[in-house]
């Protein structure tokens, strides 16, 4: 088997470009390296994951089941695996796969719809069984968690286009800031608990750091 190396945070916090910057830092040093981001929007597999977020079950996420909605992005993953990555992953050891989110999305934020911790430990269980021993995706080698504070995000996306319309209007999760903060906050829950790699990306005053800036920690981290 190959590696894994997962760019997780908050909507806004940048998971894109340093997914980008980290497969461009590693082809150029030669290493077999393979690029995924989810949901993959353009799979047909993503079409609940495009309802769920589009609102079309409701446009509060607090009312919509974790465990059901977790669902629809496992079967997104599970498809572009067998699919996409797979072969590439399975073919080396020195084989390296960076996901641009991945099974700790839902572990993040489908945990910010339940109160208390033994509800949030018991769905992470089962969330852990469900994709990776009972789906068998692989586990991540390595998660960094890009920290961006909640209000600092919610400005970024401010002028973002939606990644599915490609308009100005916010899915459910991008709109709903009380859902990006509880997110936050459970990173430290989730982080503490699987060992992720914890990224500061915000300087003392809660201005962005400079992308190579954040890219450099997160390169020394894998190097």
């Amino acid at each position: 088997m190959g590696k894994l190396i997962v760019i997780e945070g908050s909507d806004g916090s940048g998971k894109a470009t340093q997914t980008k910057l980290l497969y461009e830092y590693l082809k150029e040093r030669g290493t077999s390296v393979k690029m995924v981001s989810y949901p993959s929007y353009d799979s047909p597999s993503s079409a609940l994951v495009k309802m769920y977020l589009g609102s079309e079950f409701g446009k509060d996420p607090y009312k919509i089941n974790a465990y059901v909605t977790s669902s629809f992005f496992a079967v997104d993953r599970f498809a572009s695996y067998l699919k996409d990555w797979k072969e590439f992953y399975e073919s080396s050891p020195d084989a390296i796969v960076i996901c641009d989110r991945y099974v700790t999305s839902n572990m993040l934020h489908q945990t910010s719809k339940l109160e208390t911790k033994e509800e949030k430990e018991a769905f992470l269980d089962w969330e852990y069984d469900f994709e990776y021993v009972k789906g068998g995706l692989p586990i991540p080698d390595l998660v960094f968690f890009l920290d961006v504070d909640p209000d600092t995000a919610f400005r970024l996306m401010k002028n973002r286009e939606n990644k599915i319309t490609h308009q100005s209007e916010k899915d459910i999760h991008e709109s709903n800031k009380d859902f990006l903060i509880k997110s936050y906050e459970n990173s430290i829950l989730v982080g503490k608990r699987y060992g992720w790699i914890n990224i500061r990306c915000c300087d003392q005053m809660g201005n962005m750091k400079g992308m190579e800036d954040i890219h450099k920690m997160i390169r020394d981290k894998v190097i």
